[in-house]
């Protein structure tokens, strides 16, 4: 059986313990076996034991042997698979853990607002069958690796902000990269737990999980 580790923790406002068990749920479903922690000091322990790590942690910060332990696990392939601000808006200091996960959350202009994501390679084994949708959260706005292949983008395209004189503006909401042997893959979707009660939102972040998984 495969094995799954969820760290959870960080800014409350992501709910990261009902997203945890929202997630441990999901990955029994799948026959994972699941570790389920909520210190960071989790990444300092033999991580190659694992075949996937869930980052759960908005914000906060991480000392540079956890993040390298957590680099060096996936380097060596460990998968790393993760959501919203969990995990590209974790420890905003930590620049080599940006480098890895491959994007960095800057802003969501709007706050709450209804938008479409646009699924864009309709013929990859993590979108087959899902068709584009609308949600109703926050529009991450992220800046990305340019090595990342993405999967579903979203339009900012409203003309009341700063950034708006730049026209037209598309950002990736799911994408994969690779880090050394191990697979990486984000959902810019997951503002809480409920987002995950779509059904395109909650099938594609199954299959991330198991796109990542070694």
């Amino acid at each position: 059986m495969k094995k799954a580790l969820i760290v959870y923790g960080g800014w409350e406002g992501h709910d990261p313990k009902g997203l945890a068990s929202l997630f441990e749920k999901m990955l029994q479903n799948e026959n994972f076996i699941v570790t389920k922690s909520n210190t960071l000091d989790s990444f300092l322990n033999d991580l190659s034991v694992y075949d996937l790590i869930i980052p759960i942690w908005t914000m906060g910060k991480i000392t540079n042997e956890m993040c390298q332990n957590v680099l060096n696990a996936v380097a060596n392939g460990t998968g790393i698979a993760g959501c919203h601000g969990g995990m590209c808006d974790a420890f905003r200091e930590n620049t080599d853990w940006q480098f890895m996960t491959g994007a960095q959350w800057v802003a969501h202009p709007f706050n709450t607002i209804t938008y479409k994501v646009n699924v864009t390679d309709k013929d990859s084994p993590l979108t087959t069958g899902i068709n584009d949708f609308t949600v109703t959260s926050e529009q991450y706005y992220i800046h990305v690796d340019p090595a990342i292949k993405v999967y579903a983008t979203t339009i900012f395209d409203r003309d009341d902000h700063q950034y708006s004189s730049n026209g037209k503006v598309t950002v990736p909401v799911v994408y994969t990269k690779y880090w050394g042997k191990g697979k990486v893959y984000y959902n810019a979707l997951g503002h809480d737990r409920h987002v995950f009660d779509i059904p395109e939102v909650y099938e594609l972040m199954r299959r991330g999980f198991l796109y990542a998984t070694r």
